[in-house]
């Protein structure tokens, strides 16, 4: 019986080495500055960067599509961002009476200026169908729609909210790059009708109010795919093709504020928050061992363990981590150690009534399992009600918290437990 939980504790202990060698594989003593030696990706406001807000025009959009246009533009943006390389590419939706606002914030990006240029080069594209051509059959170019008596253009509910994706072909005519565009179902459509609606007439392309391109639809097209061509040289296509395959935004967006978020408070805070973390972990450490005397022991190098363990989650998921998100580890760490309380009072009480000590420590965690329990699972409920219907740094706490919580559960009920098994005598 005794070797089972010796074969555990062996397994516990080569686990926390090598995640003590992920989350440090230099030594400390190496790195003078206290955030280079972390082993999280930390956040805005601990390493700077900018925060852009942007307003995003929903003049064309009909009120019951406006959530899900601002859910679609905020998720083009982050796939932009992620292209060059923010370390924490927080982008939300702020929404106040009818008016949309993208919220977009890049820790640790140096250049500033190219980061605004990507993100306002995002394409808004949409299809216009086009009235008043001297001959049906005719099709306006670039330098006629810049006249006064030119065509005019009316825009039809196809945007690039429908598009799922574009390539890159040639004519096999003439060999001209041309661009295939791929819809969504609800996109094969409105195009459907859209091309048999002006079949022998021209239907407009603009990318961003500039005419890319109005070929003669032909015949009604089904099936969702189209193709794009003009006068492209193959850069040009190129470039157009990865912008689709980017993300078109489902409506234009305005830059209309721009902060530079230095780093010189957050890493004093950093280091404020870090130490008194430690701090705090030491008290704890010798409160155990003062009060619960081997039972403290038992639980400090659990604690240890835990702090191991839930140090390398943050790292293998790659997790930035704000101050509130580190403020929320550490807060963890305190409610790792009540399970270890509510036990070792539940086995004390045992030991009263006479019960041989190994009884008493499998008496003792059955009984404390419940309050444990439910007391976690209320922490949790909390953390992913507040990562979900909140925004910003208070997402990184409550995700901290949300992690810390459940890794303290088996902290304390498998780490404390076998240890106990191992080391305690009847």
């Amino acid at each position: 019986m005794r070797k089972r939980p010796v074969l555990i504790l062996i397994l516990i202990l080569i686990f926390t080495v090598f995640a003590g060698f992920f989350v440090f594989p230099h030594p400390i003593f190496r790195y003078i500055d206290i955030s280079s030696w972390l082993p999280w990706r930390l956040g805005l406001d601990l390493v700077g960067g900018t925060h852009l807000v942007y307003e995003i025009d929903m003049t064309d959009v009909i009120d019951v599509d406006r959530d899900s246009v601002a859910s679609g533009i905020r998720d083009v943006i982050e796939r932009r961002v992620n292209l060059f390389g923010a370390s924490e590419p927080q982008v939300f939706i702020a929404k106040k009476g009818g008016a949309y606002r993208l919220d977009v914030e890049l820790a640790g990006i140096q250049d500033i200026a190219q980061a605004i240029k990507i993100i306002g080069e995002t394409p808004f594209l949409y299809f216009a169908e086009v009235e008043n051509l001297p001959d049906a059959a005719a099709t306006p170019t670039p330098e006629a729609s810049a006249t006064s008596t030119g065509p005019t253009f009316n825009p039809t509910d196809l945007t690039g909210r429908y598009i799922v994706g574009a390539s890159l072909n040639f004519d096999q005519v003439t060999g001209k790059p041309q661009i295939s565009l791929n819809f969504n179902g609800e996109g094969a459509a409105i195009f459907e009708q859209l091309t048999e609606k002006n079949v022998g007439k021209p239907i407009a392309v603009f990318l961003d109010n500039v005419l890319v391109t109005a070929p003669v639809v032909q015949e009604k097209i089904s099936g969702g795919k189209a193709q794009i061509t003009g006068q492209f040289t193959l850069d040009e296509a190129k470039l157009l093709v990865a912008r689709f395959n980017a993300g078109a935004l489902p409506a234009p967006i305005t830059i209309v504020s721009q902060q530079t978020v230095g780093a010189s408070l957050g890493s004093d805070s950093l280091k404020k928050t870090l130490t008194a973390g430690l701090a705090g972990t030491i008290l704890i450490i010798l409160f155990m061992i003062i009060y619960y005397r081997g039972l403290g022991i038992f639980s400090s190098a659990a604690l240890i363990i835990y702090i191991i363990l839930t140090t390398a989650v943050f790292k293998l998921f790659a997790i930035t981590m704000t101050l509130a998100g580190i403020a929320g580890f550490i807060l963890s760490i305190g409610m790792a150690v009540d399970a270890n309380i509510l036990i070792f009072a539940r086995v004390k009480e045992e030991i009263k009534k006479g019960l041989p000590k190994v009884s008493a420590l499998e008496e003792g965690f059955k009984r404390a399992w419940l309050s444990i329990r439910d007391s976690n699972i209320s922490t949790i409920i909390t953390s992913i009600i507040l990562f979900y219907f909140t925004s910003g740094f208070i997402k990184g706490f409550a995700l901290a918290l949300l992690i810390g919580v459940i890794v303290s559960m088996f902290s304390a009920i498998t780490v404390t437990r076998t240890m106990l098994r191992v080391f305690i005598k009847s």
